[in-house]
């Protein structure tokens, strides 16, 4: 065996760099203020995404500005995203690579177009769902109508996009009106019984007052190693960051990956759970 030492080279091999972005890259003011995130005075909040009235709404601190522009000049950065393919038109970022979008339903291409095989694989399994998908909020909102429980609270957004010409429903997004992230939690308990064989073709992943519904097949996870498997260069190191549960098994496909001090990962490593 032939030992081999330590050179440095002024060769330099991006990494890629696998990155959530909301409550990772930025943030919305109010969570700004709950985090007490430093470098966030005023003056120095840059805007990171806008409403659908173009009005700001996601901020990065000093320092996770400094932070990204360093990722953008070292590392091919690749987005790794619940947004859709709508959403991310609102993130003001230069993301020039790989996007893994819609909680990995859809890959886009470095030339923004779809992944043609990836979006294959998930039609597939999403057709036969599609009546299951289109009941979830019938289904929920009877059952909080019939049981009073504040069913008018409940914001209810069906995720879609085109699958070779096909529109397809791809998951249910839940917010409460008033935030109350309790009641969300709650909901996620009672799906089950709920919802006929709901275990059979769907998971639930609650963060704050976001509730997604989604089926099996739809997972970052699997959109990630995908990704690593067929269209990225094994050669190079990998590394990401995420700030929620949901993002911890594509964060483990990974060389290395961390969080943000603050969120849901974090405040659950804290406690223990993770």
């Amino acid at each position: 065996m032939t030992t081999t030492f330590f050179q440095p080279n002024l060769t330099i091999i991006k990494p890629y760099a696998l990155m959530d972005l909301d409550d990772t890259l930025f943030q919305t003011q109010r969570k700004i203020d709950t985090w007490h995130l430093p470098t966030a005075e005023p003056e120095n909040l840059v805007c990171a995404t806008v409403n659908k009235q173009s009005e700001p709404l996601s901020f990065m601190s000093q320092r996770q500005a400094t932070f990204f522009n360093w990722l953008l000049a070292s590392t091919e950065l690749i987005a790794v995203t619940a947004r859709d393919t709508s959403e991310i038109k609102r993130v003001l970022l230069p993301l020039d690579s790989w996007q893994v979008l819609t909680h990995g339903a859809i890959i886009l291409m470095p030339n923004g177009q779809p992944l043609s095989d990836w979006q294959q694989k998930i039609s597939e399994q999403l057709c036969p769902l599609q009546n299951n998908l289109n009941q979830l909020i019938q289904l929920i909102s009877e059952h909080h109508a019939q049981n009073d429980n504040g069913h008018n609270d409940l914001i209810f957004t069906m995720h879609t996009d085109c699958f070779h010409n096909k529109e397809l429903a791809i998951y249910l997004a839940i917010k409460h009106a008033k935030k109350d992230h309790q009641a969300l939690e709650l909901l996620a308990k009672q799906l089950a019984m709920l919802i006929p064989d709901f275990d059979t073709h769907f998971y639930v992943h609650v963060n704050a007052n976001n509730l997604a519904i989604l089926p099996h097949a739809v997972h970052k996870q699997y959109a990630v190693q995908f990704l690593l498997e067929h269209h990225l260069d094994h050669a190079r190191p990998s590394f990401g960051f995420g700030d929620s549960l949901a993002d911890l098994p594509f964060l483990q496909l990974l060389d290395w990956y961390g969080m943000p001090s603050r969120g849901q990962l974090h405040s659950q490593l804290k406690t223990g759970y993770v």
